[in-house]
């Protein structure tokens, strides 16, 4: 029978120096911690990721060999941390956890790797995010099972290669693009995780109101779920929120009409749009005649800095088809204008029009 694996964090205290994490980081780690499955067959979505997980772990239990090395990719909150925490329990292993800001030298990984235990799981969230010098220092970890380490200076100076146990790394990004060939080639399975159904964020939704001990309607549950953008950490969040919403306004059940009050309040329309996104199309109608606009204008019109746009607002106007990116800069596209209830304009001239930065 499989052991409860022991869950090490950067806020550990063992006696050892621990790197501490974002901060940010823990505090959503520790409020999705209740809610997350704790085995793959409680885990909504990503049905072919999971497969493919779960043919990877019983083939490694059968060779008694530690699992491959592991890199998993995708938009933030579709999973990775919660699949990454699934996998050590159906092993019955160990488990580490840190993130790729927090690892701003070697001596801050140094650590992990040997206190990791043979089979056990060191889980690097963000890991594109590693300094070029940790990266380098973690290679023979995962290739040899080794550390290389320098002692002294000049002359003197001498390298001690110290035996590691076999374990395996499960890296999590959000940008692999920003990943060096080297490490991405140094992961045996790579999984791309993609954004979820509507029918998938209605169950999540319903199974987390139960864990939440809080009643919640079905008709609800989808009206949640259609807000979501297709993530299920923001339809956690808007559950969360709702049943906030519901204790201190209602009677602490989410229906239907509750649910969609809770929700415009929070500025959050029918499709899953929040007030700066509307602000972001609002600007480019009414300042920019409809586009096309650089994203340094519209940042600099909106008093937002231009990446806080490209990451977290332009993704989803782009998935949505309500924003398209050309050559010359950004441009609402027919469906904004209908969105937003406004008649689109006839294209802009040359004159009006805003080059890309």
């Amino acid at each position: 029978m499989a052991r409860e694996p022991t869950i090490r964090s950067d806020d550990s205290d063992d006696g050892a120096r621990e790197p501490q994490p974002d901060q940010r980081a823990t505090r959503s780690r520790e409020s999705d911690d209740e809610l997350r499955p704790s085995q793959l067959d409680d885990v909504i979505g990503q049905a072919a990721v999971v497969e493919r997980i779960r043919i990877l772990l019983q083939a490694a239990e059968k060779r008694g060999d530690p699992l491959g090395h592991l890199l998993m990719d995708g938009p933030p909150g579709l999973g990775k941390t919660t699949l990454a925490m699934v996998i050590p329990r159906e092993l019955g292993t160990d488990f580490q956890i840190t993130a790729g800001p927090s690892l701003s030298a070697p001596k801050d990984l140094l650590p992990y790797l040997t206190n990791a235990s043979e089979g056990s799981v060191l889980f690097i969230d963000e890991i594109h995010r590693m300094p070029p010098a940790v990266e380098e220092f973690i290679y023979p970890a995962m290739e040899d099972f080794r550390v290389d380490i320098t002692l002294g200076e000049g002359l003197n100076a001498r390298t001690i290669n110290m035996k590691l146990q076999p374990f395996t790394v499960i890296g999590a990004t959000t940008r692999s693009g920003m990943l060096t060939a080297p490490l991405r080639d140094r992961f045996v399975s790579r999984e791309h995780l993609s954004f979820y159904s509507l029918d998938e964020l209605a169950t999540i939704v319903c199974r987390s109101a139960a864990r939440l001990n809080t009643e919640i309607a079905d008709d609800a549950a989808i009206e949640i779920a259609q807000r979501s953008r297709g993530t299920p950490r923001k339809a956690n969040n808007w559950l969360r929120w709702a049943r906030d919403f519901a204790d201190a306004r209602s009677d602490g059940v989410i229906s239907l009409p509750v649910a969609q009050a809770a929700l415009k309040m929070k500025g959050v329309d029918s499709i899953g749009l929040e007030e700066t996104d509307r602000r972001y199309m609002e600007t480019i109608m009414t300042v920019f005649s409809g586009g096309p606009a650089g994203v340094q204008a519209i940042a600099h019109t909106m008093n937002l800095p231009a990446d806080t746009l490209e990451d977290e607002v332009e993704p989803f106007l782009l998935r949505e088809g309500l924003l398209q990116r050309t050559p010359r800069g950004r441009t609402l596209t027919l469906k904004a204008y209908a969105h937003l209830g406004c008649t689109s304009p006839e294209t802009p001239d040359g004159d009006h029009a805003q080059s890309e930065d």
